[in-house]
């Protein structure tokens, strides 16, 4: 196979970050060699569009950046060199138009991944990117070459004058990010945060008759509060019931706060109101009236608008003396309680948290203690909530760092 020429930049993971490393790199004159363990690359980006590719989203810049929580002033300084427009115009360039849905989210026209990515893979051949698959990175060897495993035969030794490392988190290993690589920088005293669940649900143990019934089932609308580290805290969204507890948007988004939450303190106390538009004073006023022969199911479905997956809740968590009274019951549809008792492992979890720690590296992104050594995308220790905010910083990140490379590899000796 080809191996890297001189002034070449060495491209390790061949996700949005490590295929816009890339890019950035090549476009910079550097001849560019990308690395994948798997066969093909943008296998989790291909998952990611599944549904419908979330490229980005349209909120203003500050609001934003303000989605990345304590990471959100250095993800900003990314986002300066290439935010959501110009994810959207760089989409355009590859033939792909956009449109902002109904909720602010970004999609591609036909809502598809597979397109954009061919386009992208073909645009960065034709500009001089080589791609090696199926072989995974294992490290340094002791003469400093870069040391890569081919799915068969023995290990490849690539010598490169800048490296980026865009290896991807510990979520859906299946597709590659494994997290194989944070014992490998550990090795190397390279600041890590441990790998952790982000946009996961949570696990609550339902009774075998209301899991066989209800997982699956969304719950809408539904208000989630909770008391976090941060004070009393308020969601309203969709969210779904698991085999395992509770997932969907709702719960994603509020994830953060509630693993750091679990992981402080132990188990979490949440409550939902089942029904967001209707006062507590109003359910029991309505719940009061007489029932006469109807089932107390046809009672909630009628004064309280309360059937199907919001009435199996209520069965689950209330005893019979509460599912009669009124009065209780009014209030547990206005906050039902439930223990959140830990997130999902991270290989279930859209998206990880950890990593890298933004400290170890420098305004491009290059490892403070391995000059020439470059970082991006989901490797490094930020997180961010779906909506299209994930990739947009990923690609963002995997540009800046891609130029800096090529800055090094290009530099007078």
């Amino acid at each position: 196979m080809p191996m890297p020429s001189s002034s070449s930049v060495v491209v390790i993971g061949g996700g949005p970050a490590g295929l816009m490393a890339a890019e950035a790199a090549a476009d910079a004159g550097c001849p560019v060699h990308l690395y994948d363990a798997m066969g093909s690359v943008g296998r989790k980006f291909l998952l990611a569009g599944k549904g419908g590719l979330n490229l980005t989203h349209s909120e203003s810049f500050a609001p934003f950046v303000a989605r990345f929580g304590a990471r959100s002033d250095a993800v900003a300084a990314w986002l300066r060199e290439f935010d959501a427009p110009a994810l959207r115009e760089w989409a355009r360039g590859l033939g792909v138009e956009t449109f902002v849905g109904t909720s602010g989210r970004v999609f591609p026209v036909d809502l598809k991944a597979a397109p954009l990515l061919r386009a992208w893979v073909r645009r960065l051949r034709e500009r001089g990117v080589t791609f090696h698959v199926n072989h995974r990175w294992e490290g340094w060897n002791a003469d400093g070459t870069v040391r890569l495993q081919p799915r068969e035969g023995a290990a490849v030794a690539v010598a490169a004058d800048a490296l980026v490392l865009a290896l991807g988190g510990a979520s859906w290993p299946v597709l590659g990010s494994d997290g194989r690589w944070f014992p490998l920088l550990a090795d190397r005293g390279i600041p890590l945060a441990p790998l952790k669940p982000a946009n996961c649900g949570f696990e609550v143990p339902w009774s075998e008759h209301f899991r066989s019934r209800h997982a699956g089932d969304p719950v809408k609308p539904v208000t989630l509060r909770w008391v976090g580290l941060q004070g009393p805290q308020t969601r309203q969204g969709e969210m779904v019931i698991s085999e395992y507890g509770v997932e969907g948007s709702l719960i994603y988004a509020a994830s953060a706060a509630i693993r750091d939450q679990i992981d402080a303190q132990g188990p979490t106390a949440v409550t939902l109101d089942l029904a967001p538009a209707k006062t507590a004073s109003r359910i029991a006023q309505d719940l009061a009236k007489p029932r006469g022969k109807r089932s107390l199911s046809e009672h909630l479905r009628r004064h309280a608008g309360i059937d199907g997956v919001k009435a199996g809740l209520l069965y689950e968590v209330l005893d019979r003396a509460a599912m009669n009274d009124p009065a209780t019951l009014a209030k547990a549809i206005k906050a039902l309680p439930l223990t959140l008792h830990r997130p999902r492992p991270v290989a279930e979890a859209i998206s990880t948290a950890g990593g890298v720690a933004l400290e170890g590296l420098d305004a491009d992104l290059m490892l403070r203690d391995m000059p020439g050594v470059f970082c991006a995308g989901e490797m490094l220790d930020w997180e961010a909530p779906t909506g299209g905010y994930l990739l947009t910083a990923s690609f963002a990140s995997g540009r800046i760092a891609g130029r800096a490379a090529a800055r090094w590899a290009r530099r007078p000796e």
